[in-house]
C-alpha cells in the first residue's frame, strides 16, 4: 500500500470514529422523561405540613431532578399514605396497592421511563398501632420483594429505588408507640433493605436499586430544626420533617435517584 493510500484510509478511518463519537454523544445529551411515583406513609405525603401538595418532600425531589442535566419532562405521582406499612402496600390487600396501580397508569407518558422510589419501615418498627406492628425483620423483607415482584411484574421496564426510612425520637409516641424499642427495630431493617436489592442484581439487573442511606443521620443530628415539634403522650417527639426539613429529604431522595438513573 502506497503512502498517499495509507494517508486517505487513517483520514476516513478518523473521521468516521469521530463521527460516530459525536453521535454517540448526541444520543447521550438528549433529556430522558420519567414518570415517578413515590410509595411511603405520612412522612412521604407530607403531614403536618401547611400545603403537602407543594411542600411534600417528592415536591422539592421532583423539582431539584428537573434542574439536572440529562432530564427531560418529569411527571410525578405522590402515593404517601399516613400510617400505612410495608403489610398495607402488599399486593392483593386493602386498597393501596391497587392505588399505586391506579395512579402509575394515569400517567400521560407511556414512553417515559417509570421509577418507582419507595420509602416504608417507620410505622412497621412501631411496638403498636399500625397495621400489622411490630413486623419481624424477616416479614419485613419478605413484604418489600412481594411489592417489588408485583411491580416488576405488572410495569416490565420500570426501576425500583428502596429508600432508607429516617430516624426518629425514641419517645415518640402519638397515636402508635414507637418509643425506643422501634427505634431500634427500624435500624434492624436496614441491612434487610440492601439484602432485597442484592437479591435482584444477578437475576434482573438495572432493576432495582439502594437509594438513599445519609438521611437518616442527618436528621438524627439535626432533629430540633428540620422536625416538626409535635406533642405526644412522652412529651414533645420528632417524627415528621417540618417545611425545610421536607425539602431536605426531599433532595436526598433525588440525588439518590438522579445517580442511579445516570
Amino acid at each position: 500500500m502506497n503512502l498517499k493510500l495509507s494517508a486517505t484510509l487513517g483520514l476516513a478511518l478518523a473521521f468516521a470514529l469521530g463521527t460516530g463519537t459525536a453521535q454517540a454523544q448526541k444520543r447521550t445529551d438528549v433529556p430522558k422523561n420519567f414518570n415517578i411515583v413515590f410509595i411511603g406513609n405520612s412522612i412521604t405525603h407530607g403531614a403536618g405540613l401547611k400545603d403537602p401538595a407543594t411542600e411534600a418532600p417528592p415536591v422539592e425531589t421532583v423539582a431539584w431532578l428537573k434542574k439536572q442535566k440529562g432530564m427531560g419532562k418529569i411527571d410525578f405521582r405522590n402515593m404517601g399514605v399516613s400510617g400505612r406499612t410495608t403489610v398495607d402496600f402488599l399486593p392483593g390487600g386493602p386498597k393501596c396497592f391497587q392505588q399505586v396501580e391506579e395512579a402509575t397508569n394515569s400517567f400521560a407518558d407511556k414512553q417515559a421511563q417509570l421509577v418507582f422510589s419507595i420509602i416504608l419501615g417507620t410505622n412497621d418498627s412501631a411496638v403498636k398501632g399500625p397495621n400489622g406492628a411490630p413486623v419481624a425483620v424477616v416479614d419485613y423483607s419478605a413484604n418489600l420483594r412481594k411489592i417489588a415482584d408485583k411491580l416488576l411484574e405488572e410495569f416490565p421496564g420500570c426501576k425500583i429505588i428502596f429508600q432508607q426510612p429516617i430516624w426518629y425520637s425514641k419517645n415518640t409516641h402519638n397515636r402508635s408507640t414507637y418509643d425506643a424499642e422501634g427505634l431500634e427495630r427500624l435500624q434492624t431493617y436496614f441491612p434487610a433493605i440492601k439484602r432485597v436489592v442484592r437479591s435482584y442484581r444477578d437475576s434482573i439487573p438495572g432493576r432495582v436499586f439502594m437509594g438513599d442511606t445519609r438521611a437518616y443521620g442527618f436528621f438524627r443530628k439535626h432533629a430540633e430544626a428540620n422536625f416538626q415539634h409535635e406533642n405526644g403522650a412522652e412529651g414533645i417527639f420528632f417524627l415528621h420533617p417540618n417545611k425545610e426539613g421536607a425539602v431536605i429529604l426531599g433532595d436526598f431522595w433525588a440525588k439518590a435517584i438522579y445517580k442511579k438513573l445516570q
